[in-house]
């Protein structure tokens, strides 16, 4: 059975720094393309970057390109987005996903990620 756990959200001044993580602790879906996703209140989620299997790429979205950066450890089952110079539009619910059908590849299409965490709150205050 997949189980995402995220952690690492909280309240940061603009500019600041937070890295989440994202654990399956479930025995399946190792090695799957994860992603990171975020909602803010009154919006739709919204992609923020992917990352397929060691070597097979990553993909950020153009709002978060260059503050952001994903990375993986699969000996953990671990996921984490590591994001720096924060803004307050950064602030939402930040979700992270497993696309249980893709390995090498990315993608930021909501609709393609079958499993999800229960979300962990970022607030950047200005």
């Amino acid at each position: 059975q997949v189980q995402l756990v995220e952690s690492g959200g909280g309240l940061v001044q603009a500019m600041g720094s937070l890295r989440l993580s994202c654990t399956n602790s479930g025995p399946t879906l190792t090695s799957r393309t994860m992603g990171w996703f975020r909602q803010a209140p009154g919006k739709e989620r919204e992609f923020v970057a992917a990352i397929a299997r060691s070597g097979g790429g990553t993909l950020y979205a153009d709002s978060v390109k260059g503050r952001f950066i994903i990375s993986r450890d699969n000996t953990r089952n671990t996921v984490y987005l590591q994001m720096n110079s924060l803004k307050p539009e950064d602030t939402a619910v930040y979700y992270c996903a497993v696309d249980k059908e893709r390995y090498y590849s990315t993608s930021g299409d909501v609709h393609e990620y079958d499993y999800w965490g229960q979300g962990t709150q970022v607030t950047v205050s200005s």
